[in-house]
């Protein structure tokens, strides 16, 4: 017979596991996401080994990557579009997203070589069609920036009709003052909320002397990939392995759900240690172990 106490007993057990289940479903939800790789961390090397370099970025952990520097003409380093997709099958990779130049676009409106950088994107299972810089008219000021932001607005409009959604990536430069705002507010504030998103590089961000909260805070929801790139203690020029640097990421991943973030890629470009595949497998260790 259930008594008076054995009900308030069991009651208590039941709202003690409702209060930890948002922290477990968070725990759990963390735990299958992938780490990616934007493979221009790997420039020096990839080149000479394609086939070899994925085997071994698989073999660390990582399940995504991003490309960059596609050509009709070379394909993704000398291999074609439908034999590279191949080989990130093989090695249980996907490619979510891709950098991709679209000045051609952006100065003269023609769509060709846009189309074809689309449809390639496309092929290889993209799901993000990412620019990393573009070209802005600077001697126009604020109007410089608002055209080239309408000119993403029309190459996600091209991006979505080709399957595929449209994001920027940004540099530090972005930030500088242009009259009583900045280049990438302008591009928050002109561009197409449901087209254009952003893939936000939190070194350049940091290194520019802005916070990646507040951006959250003022656009949430629309940075769905990072680039997770960590600031040399010594020298603010200069990259070092994630967790060892000035970059406070536990703080920033704690608010992943406000950035919207799906997609996490490692990105080192300078002052490997003691090697590019080191530095990317350290970083990759410690983001597994301390932030997801």
């Amino acid at each position: 017979m259930n008594t008076r106490r054995d009900f308030i007993k069991q009651t208590g057990i039941l709202a003690a596991s409702a209060m930890l289940l948002p922290s477990f479903a968070h725990s759990m939800s963390a735990a299958k996401r992938s780490v990616g790789l934007q493979l221009y961390s790997l420039r020096d090397i990839i080149g000479k080994d394609i086939t070899g370099i994925l085997e071994k970025v698989a073999a660390i952990g990582y399940k995504e990557v991003e490309t960059y520097g596609y050509s009709v003409k070379d394909g993704f380093w000398g291999l074609d579009v439908k034999t590279f997709g191949s080989l990130l099958k093989q090695n249980g990779l996907k490619a979510p997203s891709g950098h991709y130049g679209i000045d051609d676009f952006i100065r003269t409106g023609k769509t060709g070589q846009l189309q074809r950088d689309i449809e390639a994107c496309k092929l290889i299972g993209g799901e993000y069609f990412t620019v990393p810089g573009a070209y802005v008219d600077s001697s126009k000021g604020v109007d410089g920036f608002k055209k080239t932001a309408d000119s993403f607005n029309k190459a996600a409009e091209l991006a979505k009709a080709g399957g595929l959604k449209f994001a920027y990536h940004n540099h530090d430069h972005e930030f500088r003052k242009v009259g009583d705002t900045n280049g990438y507010q302008v591009f928050l504030d002109e561009t197409d909320k449901k087209l254009v998103h952003f893939e936000l590089d939190l070194y350049w961000v940091v290194r520019s002397g802005n916070d990646p909260l507040k951006l959250f805070k003022e656009n949430p929801g629309r940075f769905p990939m990072w680039h997770v790139k960590d600031m040399d203690k010594k020298n603010r020029n200069l990259n070092t392995e994630i967790g060892q640097g000035t970059v406070n990421f536990k703080s920033i991943f704690a608010e992943a759900k406000l950035a919207g973030v799906k997609h996490y890629f490692v990105e080192h470009e300078t002052n490997y240690k003691p090697d590019q595949m080191g530095s990317i497998k350290t970083s990759f260790d410690y983001i597994k172990s301390e932030l997801l």
